[in-house]
C-alpha cells in the first residue's frame, strides 16, 4: 500500500488528512466493498464520505497512524450500521428496489447478519480488550499488514501476530455462539 508521509507537526485537521490520504482511504473502502460482495453495500466513495463525517470534528491527531487507526474503527461502525439498517428494512418488509431484492435472494443474503454479529462481537471485545479490537479494525477492516498495524498500535509486529491469533480465536468463539 503506497503511503504518503505525514509529519506530526503538519497535522492540523481531519479535513487536511482526508485530503492527503484520500487515495489510501478510497483503496481501503474499495477493498471492503469487494469483500462485502453485496450490491447494497456502500460504494467506496460514499464509505470514505461517511468515515469523514464521523471523524471530521476531531483535530487532535498525533500521527498518520493514529488517524488511520481511528478511520479503521469509523469504517467498521459505518459498515455495521449500514448492515443493521438493511436488516431492519428487511424485517419491516421494505426493499430498496426489486433488483436489489432479487440480487439479495440470489446471493443468499446472509452477509448482513454476519457483519452485524461481527460488529457485536467486536463491541464486546472492545469492552474486554480495546487494543485487540483496534487490532481487528486495522487488520480486517482496513487491511493493514502486520508492520503497519504495529505502527498504528505502537507495538511490535511480533506482538501483532500473537494478538491477531488471540483476537481471531476470541471472535470465532463469539460468532459460533448462537445469537439470543
Amino acid at each position: 500500500m503506497a503511503t504518503i508521509p505525514v509529519q506530526p507537526e503538519t497535522i492540523q485537521s481531519s479535513e487536511m488528512l482526508v485530503r492527503r490520504l484520500y487515495d489510501e482511504l478510497h483503496l481501503i473502502a474499495r477493498r471492503e466493498h469487494r469483500r462485502a460482495g453485496s450490491p447494497m453495500t456502500l460504494q467506496p466513495t460514499a464509505l470514505v464520505g461517511e468515515v469523514y463525517l464521523k471523524i471530521q470534528h476531531r483535530g487532535d491527531w498525533q500521527s498518520k497512524s493514529h488517524f488511520l487507526g481511528c478511520a479503521a474503527t469509523a469504517m467498521r461502525h459505518v459498515l455495521v450500521d449500514a448492515a443493521r439498517a438493511r436488516l431492519s428494512a428487511k424485517r419491516s418488509g421494505q426493499r430498496e428496489s426489486l433488483t436489489g431484492a432479487l440480487a439479495e435472494i440470489a446471493s443468499g443474503g446472509g452477509e448482513d447478519e454476519e457483519l452485524v454479529r461481527l460488529g457485536e462481537a467486536l463491541a464486546e471485545l472492545a469492552r474486554h480488550d480495546p487494543l485487540l479490537a483496534k487490532l481487528v479494525d486495522c487488520r480486517f477492516f482496513v487491511g493493514l499488514d502486520e508492520v503497519e498495524t504495529a505502527e498504528v498500535l505502537g507495538i511490535t509486529d511480533r506482538t501483532v501476530r500473537r494478538w491477531w491469533v488471540r483476537a481471531r480465536a476470541w471472535i470465532y468463539d463469539q460468532m459460533r455462539t448462537p445469537a439470543l
